[in-house]
């Protein structure tokens, strides 16, 4: 049994469950996916939290890993105790009936663009060591998600770059500033790695966080074509989700500190969480990622709603809102601050585009909710 499996089995002992899927098996083609996360508990970003789950509930993706990216001065940040997402993910595999891995990556910076964090404590090379077996295992290429610092797949790219390049289908950042005015907030966790994951060739989808600051406010809370930022008004069809998910989502937002983690995703809270504290706008990132990853379009029906949906699902009335990713070619200083160039020329590295930044967000605010109420757990169709 090699280091990331015992590591692993210490854990989370409760992640071996028999792997299931809810509802009807989807029958079309599966992507292949490691999510690498900066997820910690309680949540430093409790969007994280709550972006996760459509990795686990959308059909079409096959999670065959998840990378707990922790950086170590934020896991005492403010006296709060917060650490590495072990618990929110044992609980996705538990109302999924998921035996998903999950593994720390390094809680430090690398030191240099060439830095293979081999020194590094044991504990904390599990995450680079599961990234690398995962991809050594698999007998199609995988792709690969980055919500936080790109620290572990650079690691893992140091130290076997062949195996990336073979085995590597896609690499989706959602990381950087699509306008040089600021070093956002993933870059600055690990500069290096960022800069060297650009420069290294890989086939890159980049979906930058900030924007140009056009207006006003703070890049990471900006608008413009090309980057993933929007914000969801409220958050109050959550009382109305899948009880088990619900259940998820009140832990995560009210920061329990219950040991029964797991039961409490069995039964509602005694009290019962107050469904006004739902009543709250939300900020998300990730949206952009996986619409683009699975295929799916963001619509406008006939009647004038919104929706998230499978290109096999569309209708002939379907008007499809702009979603895609663009060839690009980068200049990447150090500082990680880097310009692109739209280009008709091949190249590795594609951009995220989204047309009108407030259109998308209208769309979205209606389109994720209506999705996310569409997912189910196994643990409410056993019941059925």
């Amino acid at each position: 049994m090699n280091t990331t499996r015992t590591i692993f089995l210490g854990l989370l002992a409760c992640f071996f469950l028999s792997t299931g899927i809810y509802g009807e098996e989807f029958q079309g083609k599966k992507v292949s996916l490691i999510d690498t996360t900066d997820l910690y508990f309680p949540g430093q970003d409790i969007g994280d939290n709550f972006d996760i789950i459509a990795l686990y509930a959308l059909e079409e993706i096959d999670l065959r890993a998840v990378i707990l990216d922790v950086t170590e001065r934020y896991r005492l940040e403010n006296g709060l105790g917060r650490d590495l997402g072990i618990i929110p993910v044992t609980q996705l595999n538990y109302i999924f009936d998921r035996s998903v891995p999950a593994a720390p990556s390094p809680f430090t910076a690398m030191r240099s663009t060439t830095d293979k964090m081999e020194d590094v404590p044991k504990f904390q090379q599990a995450g680079v060591e599961l990234l690398l077996q995962t991809l050594r295992e698999s007998k199609e290429k995988i792709d690969i998600t980055v919500f936080g610092s790109a620290r572990t797949v650079t690691v893992a790219f140091n130290r076997e770059p062949d195996l990336l390049r073979e085995k590597v289908n896609l690499l989706h950042l959602s990381i950087g500033s699509s306008a040089p005015v600021d070093v956002e907030w993933n870059v600055a966790l690990d500069p290096h790695a960022f800069v060297t994951v650009l420069r290294s060739g890989l086939p890159i989808a980049l979906y930058p966080c900030g924007a140009g600051n056009t207006d006003g406010g703070a890049a990471a809370f900006s608008y413009d074509s090309n980057n993933g930022y929007w914000q969801l008004a409220t958050l109050d069809f959550v009382p109305q989700l899948d009880p088990p998910i619900r259940r998820y989502l009140e832990f995560m937002f009210s920061r329990s500190a219950r040991s029964d983690f797991l039961r409490a995703m069995d039964a509602d809270a005694d009290p019962p969480f107050d469904a006004n504290r739902w009543n709250h706008a939300h900020k998300v990132w990730e949206t952009c990622v996986w619409i683009c990853m699975t295929d799916r379009v963001l619509v406008r029906r006939q009647d004038g709603s919104h929706r998230i949906v499978r290109r096999s699902d569309l209708k002939p009335t379907d008007t499809i809102l702009p979603n895609e990713l663009r060839p690009c070619t980068l200049d990447v200083p150090d500082n990680g601050l880097f310009t692109y160039q739209y280009t008709d020329q091949p190249t590795n590295i594609r951009i995220y585009y989204r047309g009108d930044p407030k259109e998308n967000e209208k769309a979205l605010n209606e389109a994720l909710p209506a999705l996310y109420l569409e997912f189910k757990t196994p643990m409410m169709t056993d019941l059925k």
